[in-house]
């Protein structure tokens, strides 16, 4: 399976060449042009390695680069005119892997990407659990030979909590990492488990009180 690049580039010329160069080293390629676009982007496609410009439409691309980096899923480049020993300084800390300034040749970008792919696997397309299977190309779900009608809420909840293995998630961070800019009320989360719990089993997703949720699998 070919490594998911993301990227989010507000200039639509700079943009299509560097995906279409990505493609054409067989690279699956997302194209985003703002923020807010490349959130529910990131979240739903889960891509290997992003590519954030530090100039973008709709804010700067370092607040992106801090979104993603707690999150712990891909592995982030930053391009940019910005080409101080600060500004390279402060887009590592804040979390790129890598950063590299414009004008950059293209050839020098491709072997970038190929060691930042090496470095991140890619995320699980099925979740197999056995008796419960989460597939998120097909975005279905079966649970004791049955599929389960999710809405896109439920499932995106659902995948994010399996992912996390156990660990339980603050209501703030799964309204982020499930629904990043679409929902805004942290007490929808309660709703939506819910309705997981009466569609699927009680148990599945466990209170954690003070905290927030855990997905809890076998569920007993």
């Amino acid at each position: 399976m070919p490594a998911t690049v993301q990227i989010v580039e507000s200039n639509p010329s700079l943009g299509s060449l560097l995906r279409w160069h990505l493609q054409q080293a067989n690279y699956s390629v997302y194209l985003t042009t703002n923020i807010h676009q490349a959130k529910e982007v990131f979240l739903s496609k889960l891509p290997q390695v992003v590519v954030i410009d530090t100039e973008l439409a709709d804010g700067d691309g370092l607040e992106l680069c801090r979104w993603i980096f707690p999150q712990k899923r891909s592995v982030i480049m930053l391009i940019s005119n910005r080409t101080k020993e600060a500004d390279i300084v402060q887009g590592l800390q804040l979390g790129a892997d890598d950063y590299l300034k414009k004008p950059f040749g293209l050839q020098e970008f491709l072997a970038r990407i190929a060691v930042l792919a090496r470095r991140s696997p890619a995320p699980p397309a099925i979740l197999d659990f056995g008796s419960l299977t989460i597939d998120l190309i097909q975005r279905v779900v079966q649970f004791n030979h049955q599929t389960i009608d999710l809405s896109p809420q439920e499932f995106s909840l659902l995948y994010v909590l399996a992912l996390a293995e156990g660990m339980p998630l603050p209501r703030e961070e799964l309204l982020q990492r499930a629904w990043s800019g679409i929902i805004n009320n942290p007490r929808t989360i309660d709703t939506h488990v819910l309705s997981l719990r009466k569609k699927m089993h009680p148990s599945l997703i466990e209170t954690v009180r003070n905290v927030g949720y855990r997905f809890n699998y076998p569920p007993v």
